[in-house]
């Protein structure tokens, strides 16, 4: 018995041993033995539904804003959609098709974003880098203004036009002589963020379809950091499921008057009414 006595006896002590190493370990390197990985993905934003109103299904969409409560689009052309044309005008939420109030040669220019900017319409082109104005309510050409690179969306933060060019770059330019007053880099956890396009300001924040994705990113205005993304392959497949020809997601709209959000894409037979946080 004296012999079972002391083995147990060292048995106790080897194993409060083993049990102390292990508690001073766990307290004094958590960081170092987890296995875990950090999340290093930009948060979801959820979205709901509202309505939905028809979309002509012509309109290669390029832009898409609510003036005075009015919902207006641009769209550019493209040779494999010959009935498409590079124009802006107000949208009919009962037909979907867009009451055209300023056109441009489609064979010399592919129209991009539009954007209203004290008693001004602006339009962007493509690959030509010449945009046009227009006055407000004529929508009379008053002028062009140049600007390097290509031109994608354009959105305005009540001061500055605010111009995307597919690239991770985004640019303020002062609006009546349109000088470049900075670049914000789009950047998230990974690095800069390629292929912004169609923008919109919303409550201080800058939105942006990204071509080619499914995605609309939340970026911030003050560093260029993305915060947040939704993603609209729901909204993609119902679209296509009314219309095999729906292309990308390319257009967000703010109504700051009645706080509406809409949403659409190139060739979709729909405009979707959705609501998050924001």
């Amino acid at each position: 018995m004296g012999s079972v006595n002391t083995y147990k006896s060292k048995l106790i002590v080897f194993l409060l041993a083993v049990i102390l190493t292990i508690a001073c370990n766990d307290k004094g390197q958590k960081g170092i033995i987890s296995t875990v990985e950090p999340d290093n993905s930009v948060p979801f934003i959820n979205y709901k539904i509202l309505h939905s109103f028809p979309h002509d299904t012509a309109a290669f969409t390029e832009g898409l804003l609510f003036h005075e409560g009015h919902l207006f689009e641009s769209t550019g052309h493209t040779n494999a959609y010959p009935e498409s044309r590079s124009l802006f005008g107000e949208v009919d939420l009962q037909t979907g098709r867009i009451n055209t109030k300023a056109e441009i040669d489609k064979k010399k220019y592919f129209g991009e974003g539009i954007c209203f900017l004290k008693g001004k319409w602006y339009q962007l082109t493509d690959s030509t880098r010449i945009g046009f104005i227009y006055e407000a309510k004529t929508f009379k050409k008053l002028g062009e203004f140049h600007y390097q690179g290509e031109g994608w969306g354009l959105t305005t933060d009540g001061s500055y036009l605010i111009m995307s060019n597919g690239t991770s770059n985004i640019a303020y330019h002062e609006p009546s002589t349109f000088r470049l007053v900075k670049t914000l880099g789009v950047t998230d956890n990974n690095g800069p963020v390629n292929n912004i396009n169609e923008l919109e300001w919303i409550n201080g924040f800058i939105y942006a379809n990204r071509w080619l994705t499914d995605d609309v990113l939340k970026i911030n205005p003050n560093d260029g950091r993305v915060s947040g993304k939704l993603n609209f392959a729901a909204l993609l497949a119902e679209a296509r499921s009314k219309y095999a020809g729906s292309a990308e997601i390319n257009g967000i709209a703010y109504d700051s008057l009645a706080n509406r959000i809409f949403v659409t894409g190139k060739k979709w037979p729909v405009i979707f009414e959705i609501t998050f946080a924001h």
